[in-house]
This record gives C-alpha cells, structure tokens and sequence, in this order.
C-alpha cells in the first residue's frame, strides 16, 4: 500500500502528517513555510520509498458546516495541488477545533508552557488529528460496508 499525506494548510506555514504504508498510524510529518509546500510535496512524492495514494486537506467549516473565510485560500491551495498532482486523489477532511484538540494535547502530554508556543508544532499536531480523523472515518465505513454486503 502507499501512504496518505494529511495537510494543515495556512496561510504561512503548513502542518503535514503521514501514514505509515500499511495505513494503520498517523506521524506527523513537517511544518513548512506555505511558499514552499508544494516543491515539498513535490520532493517527497518523489521518493521512490514514499508512494503516496491520496491527500488529504483539512477544510475549514463553521459551525453552521458552511465554509469558513478561510476556505477560500484553500480552494485556490486545491487547484494548485491537483494541477501538480493529478495521478493522486484528494480528499477533503473537516478541521473544526482541531488546533484547540492539538493544543490541549500538548497540555495532557505534559509539554511545557514554553514548547506549546510553537505554532509549527501544533500545525504538525493538527495535522495528525485531521489524518487520524480520515482513516477512522474511512474505516467505519467499510465495516458498514462489510455488514450491509451480508444481507
């Protein structure tokens, strides 16, 4: 199998996270200037060890599951990356709270005031949690799959 990259897009800095090839754990990856991430990607796509199946973008939704203002940097972001990227998928994973759930992951980890300013390490953390999210997701739905396929 080949991974699945999650990505944390903002504005000016990017949070990625990985799956491992058999799609069981979710790592995050990097932190990088948002300028650069698509040569990132680029690269690491690549790798000939790092085959990558699908991305998958964390899109920003209010409460009311409208698009959020920030969406629309995301939109352009997802062209971008499909035109750079066509042979892989790209799916879209809802990223309400999750900079407040990585965040108070630092704290339940016992991560130091200080260590917790770090913005790239919460975007890595963000990240994680929005792969995370996708494959359990994923998952739930092809065990549905699975029971109604028996009837």
């Amino acid at each position: 199998m080949a991974r699945i990259v999650a990505i944390d897009y903002g504005i000016k800095r990017t949070g990625l996270a990985v799956t491992d090839p058999l799609q069981i754990i979710a790592t995050a990856l990097d932190t990088v200037p948002t300028a650069e991430l698509l040569d990132y990607l680029k690269k690491y796509t690549e790798k000939e060890k790092e085959k990558v199946e699908q991305f998958v973008v964390g899109y920003p939704r209010n409460m009311d599951n409208t698009p959020s203002e920030a969406a629309s940097h995301i939109d352009t972001f997802l062209k971008q990356l499909q035109e750079s990227f066509p042979d892989i998928a790209i799916s879209l994973e809802d990223e309400r709270f999750t900079s407040k759930i990585a965040f108070q992951t630092m704290i339940d980890a016992g991560v130091k005031k200080m260590a917790r300013r770090n913005k790239a390490t919460v975007d890595k953390i963000s990240a994680v949690i929005i792969l995370q999210s996708f494959m359990e997701r994923r998952n739930q739905l092809k065990i549905k799959n699975r029971i109604v396929s028996r009837f």
